[in-house]
């Protein structure tokens, strides 16, 4: 294929690349990570339970996409196959966490008696005397926020909710990854929004009460309206 690096700003043809990675082309798998890492890896963070996990399992991906780019025959989009591995590897990773999360220490645990004699948490600790962090918000503690909320809905409602509304996937492509039919995305996707909008409304309420915060808010974190 020549000096990959040279082309990759022309997209060259899909069927191209495919043959050039099951030739292991390096150049090709160049390609490959520099165009899917990123929002491979924004995927699996925003799914797992744990985002630091998310480096790990996105190695994981490419390392399964290089160990099995010849059982790809093209049924599929190349970008529809990535998706496939990468949901498949942030489920078992999830299941993982489901056996070992019994092991973590909440923030609820008590630590020890406070100076007035009542239990105290660990979450006591971690409180911010400092002003309300809504008089200092910004865009990047709104997206924290939403992060946080999105991670509470529940599956299987939250990965259509990230393909279709962070990631920009079409219903069809969605359907495609999944493997289930057209109208269980939209289902999907609509009850996923709802719950989202439902754990955002306490902190979109309090925004809304410092100058600005309310047209911040709808800018940063609604999703987009169903079609």
């Amino acid at each position: 294929m020549g000096n990959l690096a040279g082309v990759i700003a022309v997209r060259p043809e899909e069927a191209e690349i495919v043959a050039e990675l099951k030739a292991g082309s390096e150049e090709a798998f160049a390609w490959l990570i520099s165009t899917y890492h990123q929002p491979i890896y924004s995927v699996i963070a925003r799914i797992l339970q744990n985002p630091a996990d998310a480096p790990d399992v996105t190695q994981d991906v490419f390392i399964k996409v290089f160990r099995n780019i010849h059982s790809f025959h093209g049924h599929s989009s190349l970008r529809t196959w990535l998706y496939r591995i990468a949901l498949h590897e942030a489920s078992n990773r999830r299941r993982w966490w489901s056996r070992h999360c019994r092991q973590e220490v909440t923030i609820e645990a008590e630590t020890g008696p406070s100076s007035e004699g009542q239990a105290l948490c660990i979450k006591d600790t971690l409180v911010d005397e400092h002003s309300s962090p809504f008089d200092m918000a910004a865009n990047e503690e709104i997206r924290a926020h939403v992060e946080a909320a999105l991670r509470e809905v529940p599956e299987p409602f939250r990965t259509v909710l990230v393909l279709r509304d962070i990631e920009g996937f079409a219903y069809e492509e969605i359907a495609e990854v999944l493997n289930v039919h057209l109208g269980t995305v939209k289902s999907r996707l609509m009850r996923g929004r709802a719950q989202l909008k439902a754990r955002l409304a306490p902190f979109a309420e309090a925004a809304g009460r410092i100058p600005g915060g309310a047209a911040r808010f709808s800018a940063v974190a609604c999703p987009k309206e169903a079609s």
